[in-house]
């Protein structure tokens, strides 16, 4: 696109708290995007290793790593004067609720891409497994949410997934309708859009994605290879498996645990997620083994489409994420765990540059219904990564242009409090992203789980509903 559209304009000052993998691609987007300054923005960070490239772009960088102790001494001096400022939050081990606290204390817009704790949270020992979970990390936003009520914005979760895969399953839901000529009203509430998808007959949904994405060197023995956060994915893959559990299911999996409090809306395996297989489907792979890695979504998606008759669920989708990783990360998570679970010591994220080809085709896949499944997504490929935007390989610009969607909604809805993705407008978020999705496609399957059974190993599947999830978990 030789005119790239201006979404939004802003004045005041913009903090963005990270300039690792997805930072370094967001700062394009928001300087092509909207309308301001790069004396108005300062990228707060740990390290030096970007800042010559941030230099390049004329803003300010201040190296400091934030802590629980000093953020607000670091973040205030940022944030004061005559205009609202922004933060921008892409780090690892910088706690998003105190977070969002500072930034409605200094009347601020805040987004991020993940409910993150200060550092220590996902690997402490002295804690249950409960207590670690993405469940135990959204009840304390969720509560923060209610306590400061109406006020300047923060967008929780707002990536590609968490994110930009909620607004696929509407538009998803909205194409099945469409498919089984179902005339409703396009829906505009919570309750219309879960009652929605129980008409529809939606059992559950897999955030499928797969990446094909090859570096052109092999990887090394010993180092942990991605195509996005090394240290973000080592963290979600330690914590427990996680899903949404749905109305439909029959039995817990093993080592399957509920919680005694909050939402409920979804339950724990005693097993970490990057070490938890899931049968799934995407679209030009076909079936496929995939990690059962945590994710926000898993549970904010069945929350959100829950349907009730006073307190009584009537319906809830099973959802979660069945992610497989760049071949390079398969294989790193499998030396890390066949290392006892030691954290490596060598860590690499695969640049733009170093991505020979491949994709990353990332959608929900809805199951159970009178057509089966139905996959919506992007199949974005590293070769029209790198025409679209600088810095960022094909995972990462599906979720950098997820946080440029979700900057321009904030902007433009200044005062609705703390919001999930799934009560955004996702057809104004997608109207933003869609630039940057490369082929964005919807595909029937008539694929399901006992497909994955060759008789020779494991208990007898559940013939009778192919989709509960004892069928779906390896």
């Amino acid at each position: 696109m030789a005119d790239w559209p201006v979404h939004a304009v802003w004045k005041g000052p913009i903090i963005m708290v990270g300039y690792g993998s997805i930072g370094r691609g967001t700062l394009p987007l928001i300087l092509r995007h909207i309308t301001c300054k790069p004396e108005q923005i300062t990228i707060v960070e740990p390290t030096d290793t970007w800042k010559a490239l941030a230099a390049n772009f004329g803003v300010n960088f201040q190296q400091v790593g934030l802590t629980r102790a000093n953020f607000k001494q670091v973040m205030k001096p940022l944030l004061s004067g005559p205009e609202q400022a922004l933060i921008v939050n892409l780090s690892v081990d910088v706690g998003s609720a105190d977070m969002m606290r500072l930034a409605r204390e200094m009347n601020a817009l805040y987004i991020d891409t993940v409910v993150e704790p200060w550092a220590g949270f996902y690997y402490n020992t002295k804690v249950d497994n409960a207590a670690r979970t993405n469940y135990a990390l959204r009840e304390e936003v969720r509560a923060l949410k209610h306590k400061l009520g109406a006020g300047s914005t923060a967008v929780s979760c707002c990536g590609a997934n968490p994110g930009m895969v909620s607004w696929f399953i509407k538009q998803a839901l909205l194409d099945l309708a469409a498919e089984l000529k179902l005339k409703d009203a396009k829906p505009t509430t919570r309750e219309a859009w879960a009652k929605l998808a129980k008409k529809l007959g939606v059992k559950g949904i897999h955030v499928a994605e797969r990446d094909t994405q090859v570096s052109k060197n092999p990887k090394p023995l010993g180092t942990f290879v991605n195509t996005w956060s090394v240290e973000g994915f080592i963290s979600e893959g330690k914590q427990p498996a996680e899903l949404g559990w749905g109305s439909h299911e029959k039995k817990m999996p093993p080592k399957g645990r509920k919680h005694a409090k909050g939402c409920k809306a979804a339950i724990f395996i005693e097993t970490p997620g990057a070490d938890t297989r899931v049968r799934s489907w995407v679209p030009g792979i076909g079936p496929q083994h995939a990690l059962l890695v945590t994710h926000n979504e898993a549970i904010s998606v069945s929350d959100y489409f829950t349907v009730k008759d006073g307190a009584r669920v009537t319906y809830r989708p099973t959802c979660h994420y069945a992610y497989h990783p760049s071949n390079d990360a398969m294989l790193s998570v499998l030396e890390m765990f066949g290392n006892g679970g030691q954290h490596p010591k060598n860590q690499h994220i695969l640049t733009a540059d170093e991505i020979v080809t491949g994709q990353d085709r990332l959608g929900v896949l809805l199951y159970g219904h009178k057509k089966n499944a139905y996959w919506y997504g992007s199949e974005l490929s590293i070769e029209e990564a790198r025409k679209l935007a600088p810095y960022q390989s094909a995972t990462g610009l599906q979720v950098t242009s997820a946080v440029l969607a979700g900057i321009v909604w904030a902007i433009e809805n200044p005062k609705a409090g703390i919001v999930e993705t799934e009560e955004m407008d996702f057809e104004r978020c997608l109207a933003v992203q869609r630039p940057y999705l490369g082929p964005v496609n919807g595909y029937y399957t008539d694929w399901t789980p006992l497909d994955g059974f060759d008789g020779l190993f494991g208990a007898a599947p559940d013939k009778r509903d192919p989709w509960q999830f004892s069928n779906i978990l390896v």
